[in-house]
């Protein structure tokens, strides 16, 4: 069974994430487990603190080092992994590697993941020398915290356990599943305001429909993500 683990000063924001979909059915199921740390919990400064102005001066407030080690360390403790290499503490910075297809894939055959959501001007860059696996970011723009990235994170890796998604052929021809974004879909009715369903789709003929899949698939990449070809398809 897969534990996610994540430290945030607003546990809060996380109180729903378990209760809709298929991230409520892995819970359901004991495939995945999920606990929330409220990083003031681990302070051992007044009133619970948790960040300070940054040295060298600069706008903002800094993470201070010390709860998070004391967050980080008690999980791995109470968590009792063996192989270590099974176990990873992320830090969601937007500093960090853009989050992708593959490094989903990787988390998901862990043992647990340790999910740091950074707030203000980010985190104590000791805690990156110490503790910090990795660091992951959701694209090249700045959020108000690690919060939304790491609900991204904890979304893409759940979908991908086995026995969460009901056919594990929908994985499969998911987009970015081969480096190519997913084709066109189209439902009932077959003509709707003028624009009818492609006849290739209509035909019964699975080969046909396949190859439009794959060339429409393709024509999309290269319009919309170009950069996408520059790897393996």
């Amino acid at each position: 069974m897969l534990k996610i683990d994540v430290i945030t000063i607003f546990p809060e924001i996380f109180n729903n994430v378990i209760e809709f979909g298929i991230i409520k059915e892995a819970f359901k199921k004991n495939i995945c487990r999920l606990n929330i740390y409220n990083l003031r919990d681990f302070s051992s400064y007044k009133h619970g603190r948790i960040d300070d102005r940054p040295y060298g001066g600069g706008p903002g407030m800094v993470l201070m080092p010390e709860p998070i080690y004391n967050a980080v360390t008690f999980i791995k403790k109470r968590n009792r992994i063996r192989n270590k290499e099974r176990q990873k503490v992320v830090l969601l910075a937007p500093g960090g590697e853009r989050l992708d297809q593959d490094k989903l894939k990787y988390m998901s055959n862990l043992e647990n993941i340790i999910l740091i959501c950074g707030r203000y001007e980010g985190v104590d860059e000791r805690i990156v020398d110490l503790l910090v696996d990795f660091e992951i970011s959701i694209g090249d723009y700045v959020l108000s915290g690690g919060e939304i990235p790491a609900m991204v994170v904890i979304d893409g890796v759940i979908r991908l356990l086995p026995g969460v998604v009901g056919k594990e052929e929908s994985l499969k021809t998911e987009s970015f599943e081969k480096n190519l974004l997913d084709y066109p879909q189209y439902t009932k009715p077959p003509l709707f305001k003028g624009i009818a369903v492609p006849e290739v789709l209509l035909s019964g003929n699975h080969k046909d429909i396949l190859k439009w899949r794959k060339e429409k698939s393709i024509e999309i990449t290269r319009i919309r993500r170009p950069d996408l070809f520059d790897k393996d398809i």
